[in-house]
């Protein structure tokens, strides 16, 4: 039958048509009285039967030909009760619909004969309702029990279930069978509290999330369909707040306590405790349960302070840092999650600093205080000791706890000088002084134990003149004092040893040499390249001059002083190149330049007693 005109310019006004309530829905539900049938006639007598015998047979077939044409054309048998088809079921149903629980779905409604008279589709919004309550029509009531979210059903309603006799205006007719196409979307109770699911936790988790604490977390949040409505994946960048102090919605406010950095969960919240009957834009229809699928990367307190982890202390520890300290180490930063943001390793190169003096994040500064060197621990700085809320652009972002694995290579004082610890022999004579030619060996390594150098792996001595510059200063001061057989531990900081810069070992880099003195050969006093033994020749000019024409030229005074040498009646300083110590020394005596020396340029060192004038 055609649906008349004025039915469908009515469906744009129609109310939901199984939302009636329950005055009316009473009453349209109601069955139709049957009739009162009429009263049977009694048979004839069975002696009359042979007369009418032709008529019997003739009936009978008429009736037979009547049974049959009623039966291949016989109305539908109509419903006696709500007929559910499940034409799609969903693999996972956590919950079905119970009466008294509240429902959103979507649905299509439609006359057995495919004619739409409603649809919630039309009207781009689900129908949401309480079941059981006598908020539907009675067959709807019925039809939505025991379903999942996202299973679909195809349900027939009778007449009896739906609007009875009467029909519902100029849209549905009386006596109507309606067809609804059924999508539920979601469901939930009034006694429905937040549920919590716990997927991957990690395995060890020292601190859980409480009150007032401050967290970052991404998620992707949906409704209970599984309709993704926001996600801070997509914005690349973590949702951070502060967890039940009302910033966040009731129902994630509860969700997130109790969790572990790392741990992942699934929190799921009635609209009670998300956005409620008014929802949240386009994005969350009123009365929408909310899923939140959470992964917690950070957490910490506005209180917190910088907390240490010793992982590994050497044993002795002679000393530990203090303010105003230079420390090497080394470290790998990460964030809680253990992602990485930074490492020393990474570059090769120990990152070197003042402790305790504001060159580095306040943490950092608290964290490196006290330690031995060699220590390994785990240093977790709260971002208001570190970067703050801005972060350092893509590495460190903001509000980020910061976690560093730091290894002590070596530290130092700006006031600090040479550590000297000495094992003498039983006999100990003369001691290494200025100007001694001194050989040793030695052992070179790093605070940390790194070794650097070693004479024994060349099999020679090192041998230097001492306070000529040819070691560096704190080895120099070293060496001042022992005796031949002494062995010496040295500690040398880097300003008395290679510096900021480094050279033969990295900047800033503290030295530990352990020394034996070898040998040792008295230097000559300061300012002298040559002494003599004994009596100096009063004829030396003569003497030097071999050739008589009272002027001394190089090779006469280099022979000269090299037989003087031979014949143990002088000594040049030690340590040093012969030929070079007396090209100076003839280069002093010749003062006008010309390449030879005169009587009158040739004289002593006045100032010096006999036995020890230089030429």
């Amino acid at each position: 039958l055609a649906v008349p005109q004025q039915a469908v310019e009515a469906q744009a006004h129609l109310q939901v048509l199984h939302r009636l309530r329950p005055p009316l829905a009473a009453v349209l539900v109601q069955h139709p009285t049957p009739p009162t049938p009429r009263s049977a006639r009694p048979l004839p007598r069975r002696s009359s039967a042979a007369k009418m015998g032709p008529l019997l047979f003739s009936g009978t077939l008429l009736l037979a030909l009547l049974v049959h044409f009623v039966a291949c054309n016989a109305p539908p048998v109509p419903l006696d009760d709500v007929v559910v088809e499940r034409t799609f079921v969903p693999e996972r149903c956590e919950r079905t619909v119970r009466s008294g629980d509240f429902v959103r779905y979507h649905y299509n409604g439609r006359f057995p004969d495919g004619t739409s008279f409603d649809s919630s589709y039309d009207r781009g919004s689900t129908y949401n309702v309480f079941v059981g309550r006598a908020q539907l029509i009675a067959g709807m009531d019925k039809a939505l029990l025991g379903m999942c979210v996202n299973e679909r059903r195809l349900v027939k309603i009778p007449p009896a279930l739906a609007y009875g006799k009467d029909g519902y205006g100029d849209i549905i007719p009386p006596d109507a069978v309606l067809h609804f196409d059924v999508l539920l979307l979601d469901i939930w109770n009034s006694v429905d509290t937040v549920q919590v699911h716990t997927y991957q936790r990690p395995e060890q988790c020292g601190r859980r999330v409480e009150v007032s604490d401050y967290v970052r977390y991404h998620y992707n949040g949906t409704l209970l369909d599984g309709t993704l409505f926001d996600s801070s994946h997509t914005r690349m960048r973590t949702y951070d707040t502060y967890v039940g102090i009302g910033w966040l919605i009731a129902g994630m406010d509860q969700g997130l306590l109790g969790m572990c950095v790392g741990e992942r969960r699934i929190i799921t919240m009635p609209p009670s405790l998300g956005y409620g009957e008014n929802g949240d834009g386009s994005d969350i229809p009123p009365q929408a349960s909310l899923v939140f699928d959470v992964e917690l990367l950070d957490l910490h307190n506005p209180k917190d302070d910088v907390t240490v982890e010793l992982t590994s202390v050497p044993d002795p520890c002679p000393r530990r840092s203090v303010v105003g300290d230079f420390m090497r180490y080394h470290y790998n930063g990460t964030l809680l999650d253990g992602t990485p943001f930074d490492s020393s390793y990474s570059r090769n190169h120990t990152y070197d600093t003042y402790v305790g003096k504001g060159y580095v994040i306040a943490g950092m500064d608290k964290g490196l205080l006290g330690v031995c060197i060699g220590e390994k621990r785990k240093i977790t700085i709260p971002p208001h000791l570190a970067y703050g809320e801005e972060g350092t652009g893509t590495k460190i972002p903001g509000s980020a706890v910061l976690v560093f694995d730091v290894h002590v290579i070596d530290f130092h004082n700006p006031a600090d000088t040479v550590d000297i610890s000495s094992v003498k022999p039983e006999t100990c004579g003369l001691t290494a002084k200025r100007g001694d030619f001194v050989k040793y060996h030695y052992n070179a390594s790093l605070l940390d134990g790194t070794h650097i150098d070693s004479t024994y792996h060349y099999g020679k001595t090192y041998n230097v003149v001492l306070g000529m510059g040819q070691v560096v200063i704190g080895m120099e001061q070293g060496l001042m004092g022992m005796c031949v057989g002494e062995r010496r531990h040295l500690v040398i900081p880097p300003h008395l040893a290679y510096g900021e810069r480094g050279g033969e070992v990295p900047g800033s880099a503290v030295l530990v040499l352990d020394v034996e003195m070898i040998d040792m050969e008295e230097g000559l006093p300061e300012g002298y390249m040559f002494v003599w033994n004994g009596d100096i020749s009063p004829n030396l000019f003569t003497e030097m001059d071999k050739n008589n024409d009272e002027q001394i030229d190089p090779s006469e005074f280099s022979d000269y002083i090299l037989r003087q040498v031979t014949d143990g009646r002088g000594r040049l300083a030690p340590g040093f190149d012969p030929d070079r110590i007396i090209e100076n020394m003839f280069t002093n005596q010749d003062r006008n330049g010309d390449g030879h020396i005169t009587e009158a340029e040739f004289r002593l060192k006045a100032d010096e007693a006999a036995t020890h004038d230089e030429l």
